[in-house]
């Protein structure tokens, strides 16, 4: 069992030794730092009040499907924050 996680400590720590982000991540960062954060923050409450309007209408399912949405522009939000705190833009 030793062996196995010291093959595998050392796969992980060659695997990437620069600590570089691939192509895509990096084309996904340039993009995403363009977006202000308020959009993420304006489109999850815009999704819950949104699912509030659907709730209060009837439409159950669909509002709990637009109001699972607002997590995911949070989380987004955070992404963005981040990718322009310490994204690629810091070290180029």
């Amino acid at each position: 069992m030793e062996n196995i996680e010291k093959e595998l400590k050392s796969k992980m720590q060659n695997s990437n030794p620069d600590k570089e982000e691939g192509r895509v991540a990096s084309m996904i960062e340039e993009q995403t730092a363009k977006v202000p954060s308020d959009v993420f923050l304006w489109a999850s409450l815009g999704s819950m009040a949104a699912s509030l309007a659907l709730k209060i209408t009837g439409n159950d399912k669909t509002a709990l499907f637009v109001g699972q949405w607002a997590p995911s522009f949070l989380l987004l939000g955070i992404y963005n924050k981040l990718v322009k705190q310490l994204g690629h833009d810091k070290k180029h």
